[in-house]
């Protein structure tokens, strides 16, 4: 088991968003979680990638209870154990394809060389060799965001996040960056855990989760 969540629950105010939501994903596995807008699936998702804590309950990623963790030891975690992607890619416009996908390895205090190389070999494997030099504002949207994609690869995480991850590209991009996820799940054993509105990428996940009103309905 990569990830169990038991027993979440989440409160903004007097906005009680999650109401006490458990799920377990196994390695290799692709989980879409779906439901309305307001349902709690990106709060669920947040807090299960320790970009938020919960009110109540626990999660586990490879068996180690994450937030018992200090703030410190905690952001070095997730950086190592869980990869990012947002419908909004979030590259650096500044910087280059290369040095974007370099960032979390650099933070990691990884030497410059070993991070070029595998960021490299993570460009080439998404068939963005010949971008590597390349600024975001000289690439399509489809590229920014298998960009992103290699960025979150970089550390090798024990699981990937994706919250609307072609919510922001047409039809042709968004089918192929679904298609990439089940290669890399396929090539290197990735795991997701996918929130999506898009029906296409929800059946083709290995389980559709529901959540309504901050509970799960199935």
């Amino acid at each position: 088991m990569i990830l169990e969540a038991n027993n979440i629950r989440k409160r903004y105010g007097t906005l009680e968003v999650l109401k006490g939501v458990s799920l377990s994903v196994n390695k290799g596995e692709i989980v879409s979680l779906v439901g309305p807008s307001g349902a709690g699936k990106s709060t669920f998702l947040h807090i299960m990638g320790t970009l938020d804590r919960p009110d109540a309950g626990t999660v586990s990623i490879e068996g180690k209870d994450v937030f018992k963790q200090s703030e410190k030891s905690l952001s070095a975690f997730r950086n190592k154990s869980i990869g990012f992607i947002f419908q909004f890619h979030h590259l650096l416009p500044e910087f280059t394809a290369l040095e974007n996908v370099c960032i979390p390895a650099y933070i990691h205090n990884e030497s410059k060389a070993k991070a070029e190389t595998r960021a490299k070999e993570l460009l080439h494997l998404l068939k963005l060799g010949s971008r590597i030099n390349h600024k975001p504002s000289e690439l399509s949207g489809g590229e920014q965001q298998r960009i992103a994609v290699a960025r979150a690869l970089m550390n090798n995480p024990a699981i990937i996040m994706a919250d609307e991850p072609s919510g922001n590209l047409d039809t042709n991009n968004a089918r192929d960056l679904h298609k990439l996820f089940f290669e890399l799940r396929d090539t290197l054993q990735q795991t997701f855990v996918i929130v999506t509105h898009n029906e296409e990428l929800a059946n083709m996940a290995d389980r559709k989760v529901h959540m309504k009103d901050g509970l799960i309905t199935d």
